[in-house]
């Protein structure tokens, strides 16, 4: 049984990317601090905590809708990310570990979202 969102999965691995991308963004061209820098951090802050607001929620159906933010906010950072890789700001090595990462929260939660939309139906 879970005690915390923190004992989510998808969370943790939402969390982590998070961490991956302030990381990565130390190290683009200070005119974009305000620009794709901060829509960056943004995007990437949103996934995991939009999964813990989610799970805070009183309601599935909140919870859910909240898990459609986050999932909104993961194809967001995607496209930034796949955008900072063609601008030359990201190398391919760092690049393709994201977006590996990326597509896996993607994944995880789509099979949350399928898993709550089932259940809430059932009962």
């Amino acid at each position: 049984m879970l005690k915390s969102y923190k004992d989510l999965k998808v969370w943790q691995k939402a969390y982590e990317l998070c961490l991956q991308v302030y990381k990565t963004t130390k190290r683009f061209p200070n005119e974009e601090l305000y620009g794709l820098t901060s829509q960056l951090k943004r995007s990437a802050v949103s996934v995991p905590s939009n999964i813990a607001e989610g799970y805070g929620r009183k309601t599935t159906p909140e919870y859910i809708q909240s898990l459609y933010i986050s999932y909104g906010s993961i194809c967001e950072l995607e496209t930034q990310i796949l955008l900072s890789g063609d601008l030359g700001y990201i190398n391919d090595n760092n690049l393709n570990k994201l977006l590996k990462v990326i597509e896996e929260v993607e994944r995880m939660l789509k099979a949350l979202i399928k898993s709550l939309e089932r259940r809430r139906k059932r009962g």
